[in-house]
């Protein structure tokens, strides 16, 4: 029985510290679980932790996924069969650097959604969800014989909220859905968040990446009948595009958590492994002194293992620590994962996406441009198209709302760029700006000129990840408006585009390096080994192995090439890459080293 009692943790009447890593079984391959967990346990952690990720379980509202990737039932087995309890956050919102927190995207359809609150449609759909979710979880428990001891209420609520019928809510929820176990709320160690984030009968833990010794200070004035946690020990930190790959001194990491230990405290490392991003599932950030800023597709965080489960410096000065704390000698570690070097590939079959919309492409007519929420589409790109009829004069040509990279057509020819990135959160030119595209000699106005008939404007839209935190999660995916001037474009044909059924391409050619267009190629394997695709001189897009979608590239950094993990390959293998803004070869070079910038 695993229990709190004397302000301390026990496990079958005697006292015990939680020692957890965060392995999110949706960002790492089912093929790779037990290999994780195993080298979880063999560092001296008992625990695993891990978010649910609501939008994937749910792609459409009341149609659930459980399978694959997603079999989370599957994932905690495996943890209880090498030897670790489980601590499972079920969200609603999770954060975690994730496509709208975890949020499905299809809750922004209704344009007057709210979301963490009493809001009657989030609440509905949040209760459908927990009512197909926590079923599966429950036999699971500690409490029913297996080995998820604590679940969580909500995530860093204090971050964003203060609605305490709405925690209450989801406490009720959790419960009534037969979650007999230990809940908890986490927050940040900061009393505003806790005073938001909290529950007074709710056990409580903080979310901190340094100074444990002092971190818990804030409590004292949050009465909590359990010991000293940190829910979220930040041993890293995430990437955006555009800005420098993160890493922190194994020395460092060491010498925090032995402030842990020298304290008694419990602690859930985050990340242990980090893992990836695949597809689109990538999130983002967006603040008043940064404007916007997307996550990059590795989610490596300078964890304890690689985003392949190799071991770091900083795993086995963990390992020393935790090992000597407890006495235990864990034994041989696992082997480190195989790597292989391909080498260049030339794709020698290349398909259009112009040619190919009505192939791959949904389409809708509409009378202003709706984004691709409210056409039930989760990922992707989105295409918008409308016809200018009349006399005009050289004008500006504005397009609203760009969320988040948009390349702007007349009659099929390329017009000009937009880039999220690179504006203020009130539409202002950024510093990014300045540096990385003006440098260019690109400009920010779009200037049409006179027409005396017809011109088609074309705008394609490419997604790079909903924000996942704070202030600005509604972050509708698309354009919103065209103006010629003052005047607004009405009448539209509007292609969705998930690429999530790319056999239909028809592979016809295009020459023009310059368009948007998938490149085809094949290759051999070496067995089922790691290895990493290098996309030198391609500007963005994404890379399809056998038809599964490794996730983004971008020529910005810091990531430079991309995990291919050893589980997807055969021994013949097709690779599509998508090119979006050019490309100066149809050649990509998979080798066995990654390169995170």
């Amino acid at each position: 029985m695993f229990e709190i009692k004397d302000k301390q943790f026990f496990m079958d009447g005697k006292p015990f510290s939680i020692y957890s890593g965060a392995v999110h079984y949706f960002r790492t391959l089912p093929e790779y679980w037990e290999d994780r967990l195993l080298k979880l346990k063999k560092a001296g952690f008992n625990t695993v932790e891990t978010y649910v990720c609501w939008n994937l379980h749910e792609p459409s509202p009341n149609e659930f996924d459980f399978s694959g990737i997603l079999d989370i039932e599957r994932f905690v087995k495996t943890a209880e069969k090498v030897g670790l309890y489980c601590i499972v956050r079920p969200g609603p919102y999770i954060c975690a650097e994730w496509d709208f927190g975890g949020l499905p995207a299809w809750m922004l359809k209704d344009k007057n959604m709210q979301i963490r609150c009493m809001y009657p449609d989030y609440i509905a759909a949040v209760d459908r969800f927990y009512k197909e979710l926590l079923p599966r979880l429950v036999p699971h428990l500690h409490t029913n014989g297996g080995n998820i001891i604590a679940m969580q209420v909500e995530n860093e609520y204090g971050s964003y909220g203060n609605d305490k019928e709405y925690l209450r809510h989801i406490e009720k929820l959790m419960r009534d859905c037969g979650a007999d176990c230990l809940l908890f709320t986490s927050d940040g160690n900061w009393k505003n968040m806790l005073s938001g984030g909290s529950l007074p009968d709710i056990y409580k833990v903080l979310n901190f990446g340094s100074k444990a010794k002092t971190a818990f200070g804030c409590m004292k004035d949050f009465p909590n009948d359990g010991p000293n946690m940190c829910g979220e020990f930040w041993c890293g930190w995430f990437d955006h595009w555009r800005d420098s790959h993160h890493t922190r001194n194994a020395d460092e990491v060491a010498k925090e958590v032995k402030d842990f230990l020298d304290i008694d405290a419990s602690f859930n490392f985050y990340m242990f492994h980090g893992g990836t991003n695949f597809g689109f599932t990538a999130g983002a950030n967006q603040n008043p002194g940064k404007g916007y800023e997307p996550t990059v597709t590795s989610y490596d965080y300078c964890a304890l293992l690689t985003e392949w489960g190799d071991y770091t410096p900083a795993y086995h000065a963990v390992r020393k620590l935790l090992c000597e704390k407890q006495g235990i000698d864990t034994g041989e570690l696992p082997p480190s994962p195989k790597t292989q070097s391909i080498g260049r590939i030339t794709l020698n079959e290349s398909a259009s996406l112009f040619d190919n919309l009505d192939n791959i492409g949904e389409k809708h007519r509409v009378a202003v441009p709706e984004g691709m929420e409210y056409f039930g589409q989760n990922f992707g790109m989105i295409y918008y198209e409308t016809e200018l009829s009349g006399k005009y004069d050289m004008s500006p040509l504005s397009i609203k709302d760009v969320h988040d990279y948009a390349e702007v057509y007349f009659d099929g020819k390329y017009k000009a760029t937009i880039d999220r990135t690179l504006y203020t959160l009130d539409g202002k030119p950024s510093i990014k700006d300045i540096i990385f595209k003006r440098k260019k000699g690109e400009s920010t106005p779009i200037l049409m000129s006179a027409l005396d008939g017809k011109r088609k404007i074309g705008v394609l839209t490419d997604t790079t990840g909903r924000v996942n935190y704070g202030e600005n999660m509604l972050d509708r995916k698309g354009i919103s408006d065209i103006y010629i001037g003052a005047q607004r474009q009405m009448g539209y044909d509007v292609w969705c585009l998930p690429l999530d059924n790319l056999d239909k391409l028809n592979y016809s050619g295009c020459d023009d390096k310059s368009a948007p267009c998938f490149l085809k190629g094949k290759f051999k394997a070496n067995g089922k080994e790691d290895c990493f695709v290098h996309l030198d001189g391609f500007t963005r897009g994404c890379v399809f192995v056998n038809g599964f979608n490794l996730g983004r590239y971008w020529n910005v950094g810091p990531q430079k090439s991309l995990y291919l993990p050893g589980a997807l390959l055969k021994e013949e293998n097709e690779i599509v890459v998508f090119s979006m803004g050019g490309y100066k070869n149809p050649q990509i070079e998979i080798t066995d080293k990654h390169d995170l910038g």
